[in-house]
């Protein structure tokens, strides 16, 4: 079975019964993350971040963030660091993110990014992504690398990852 069968039948089994719950919805994404490319995972992600059927990119950023591991913590913020530059970046959410930086510091260590709590990465990320909107692929690359950390965004946002995931695959098939 493709890639697109799996997407295929996820999005049925769900479409009639109000919505996938959370056991569904995370097998149907783990099968469909077995088959796809990091680039078609982060695709999708992409377009779930930035679905009005989804919390904010921002909300989904620091729920995410709550979840990870310090190396992973440190990996997402480095990514917007890489993204905006570290003086733009350092000077977003009011500068919580400067203030662990230190002066030309250019990566955040897995300790410092544990230092921030999952609503500051939440307004860091809603910054960032109002600065600079490419910032959402960058981070849903960086998340595609992590499955297991998507299924923590709940049955709904995965629901639209693999519809986003589907959409992307017709497109440009």
């Amino acid at each position: 079975m493709g890639l697109m069968d799996i997407l295929q039948n996820a999005l049925a089994a769900n479409s009639g019964s109000g919505g996938a719950d959370g056991a569904t919805a995370e097998q149907h994404f783990d099968q469909a993350a077995q088959h796809a490319s990091t680039d078609e995972l982060g695709a999708g992600l992409a377009g779930a971040m930035r679905s009005d059927q989804t919390p904010p990119f921002g909300e989904m950023v620091g729920k995410l963030f709550g979840q990870s591991s310090s190396a992973q913590q440190a990996g997402v913020l480095n990514q917007i660091l890489a993204t905006l530059g570290p003086v733009a970046a350092s000077a977003i959410a009011g500068g919580a993110l400067g203030r662990i930086l230190s002066p030309g510091q250019t990566q955040v260590t897995p300790a410092q990014a544990s230092a921030l709590s999952p609503a500051q990465v939440t307004e860091i990320a809603a910054h960032a992504e109002q600065a600079q909107p490419g910032i959402v692929d960058q981070v849903s690359q960086f998340y595609a690398q992590h499955s297991g950390l998507i299924k923590m965004l709940g049955s709904a946002a995965l629901m639209v990852t693999l519809a986003k995931m589907k959409e992307n695959a017709t497109t440009r098939g």
